[in-house]
């Protein structure tokens, strides 16, 4: 099943499992095969002194950064002015932004919004920022990002139905002038990446009514993509499973469905077989640099003085580049010393486990074998070891 979505892309399901899709979504910065799980550098880079070329050699397929931090710091028109953030960064293959509607959410006690957008004051120097789905559009198409998110809001997952309900009315609303913004801004001569891509993200906590009418309604906007935002934000992982559950259903199988922040090993093994297959994260990165390794057998620490004089590669079933050079004692001595090694080589292996994580998914699902992966590796990805 093949649909043209677009001049600026094309998204053909390949084969589906129950509601596991594995799909290849043509873009301007080449191809993308899905599931995919794309690695998170906020401010254009990967936390832990891993370079684009490092990332070329850890088979990362699309790399994330974030609106609102590259717009306070070095700024939007600064990269627009390098000729967008590929040229900033130098990374050839596709790029996400996210829209800063996650900080509207993480920085709340800094902010207030309304109709027109939100003002919240800056998490460096405290100055205001105002942004609104205009603003958010103008900043990402200065960055030209292969795929930019629409301005939403993230409400907690614990809020109140009387919050949570005009809080997606008025995520909607930003929608369609996020959607005007773009046509307009990709139009224009000046302008970078003319064929940017614009998702939606669905919103409403927790409540299953919310979220399906949401769903509907996003839809009804033919975008190029549908993302399920504010989860994991505080909600269980029984929670999640059963929104995604009830929501998937109604976003269209036939364009990208990401889950946005999301999340464990298992937890993306739980998305992809409810029909998720876009995913990012900071956790691999970050749990990396805390010495906490992912591997086949399950989660190892690293400041663990078992590993003192352990001359295992930290997974043996792995034949990333640090996996390849370095024992389990090395990184354990990095760490315990406080070298900047330590956590670099945790990292690369994180992503690389991550991203080959997901090609196994993929492989699994074309030689229609997902749920036996799934059924091996649910109960023993999220272990400590």
């Amino acid at each position: 099943m093949e649909i043209k979505m677009s001049e600026k892309m094309t998204y053909k399901v390949l084969k589906q499992e129950g509601r596991a899709k594995r799909a290849v979504m043509e873009t301007v910065h080449g191809t993308i095969q899905t599931p995919v799980f794309m690695n998170v550098g906020t401010v254009a880079a990967i936390k832990g002194a891993v370079s684009t070329e490092d990332l070329e050699g850890l088979g990362t397929q699309v790399e994330l950064s974030n609106t609102y931090h590259l717009h306070v710091r070095p700024g939007d028109e600064k990269i627009k002015a390098m000729g967008g953030l590929h040229r900033f960064m130098s990374w050839n293959k596709p790029i996400l932004t996210d829209s800063g509607g996650f900080q509207v959410f993480s920085l709340a006690g800094l902010r207030k919004i309304k109709e027109e957008g939100v003002t919240f004051r800056c998490h460096i120097d405290g100055h205001k920022i105002f942004m609104g789905p205009e603003e958010s559009m103008r900043i990402q198409s200065n960055l030209a990002s292969t795929i930019a998110m629409a301005f939403d809001e993230c409400a907690p997952a614990k809020a109140e139905r009387s919050y949570v309900q005009p809080s997606v009315d008025r995520t909607t609303r930003w929608l369609e002038r996020c959607k005007k913004e773009m046509a307009r801004l990709n139009s224009l001569d000046d302008t970078i990446n003319k064929q940017q891509l614009l998702f939606g993200i669905n919103q409403g906590a927790i409540y299953s009514d919310i979220r399906i009418e949401h769903a509907k309604r996003i839809t009804d906007l033919d975008l190029d993509g549908y993302a399920v935002g504010g989860l994991a934000v505080g909600e269980t992982h029984e929670e999640m499973y059963h929104i995604l559950e009830e929501t998937v259903p109604y976003l269209p199988v036939d364009k990208p469905t990401y889950l946005m922040g999301v999340g464990t090993p298992v937890n993306i093994l739980e998305a992809v077989r409810r029909g998720v297959d876009l995913f990012d994260c900071v956790m691999p990165t970050r749990n990396a640099r805390h010495g906490h390794a992912f591997t086949w057998q399950g989660i190892r620490n690293m400041m663990n003085a078992k590993y003192t004089l352990d001359e295992s590669p930290l997974d043996p079933e792995c034949d990333c580049p640090v996996c390849q050079s370095f024992t389990r004692a090395y990184i354990h001595h990095l760490f315990k010393s406080g070298e900047m090694l330590g956590m670099r080589l945790c990292v690369m292996h994180n992503i690389y486990f991550y991203n080959t994580l997901l090609e196994r998914i993929r492989q699994a699902l074309d030689a229609d074998e997902f749920e036996g992966f799934y059924a091996k590796y649910v109960p023993i990805l999220g272990v400590r070891i």
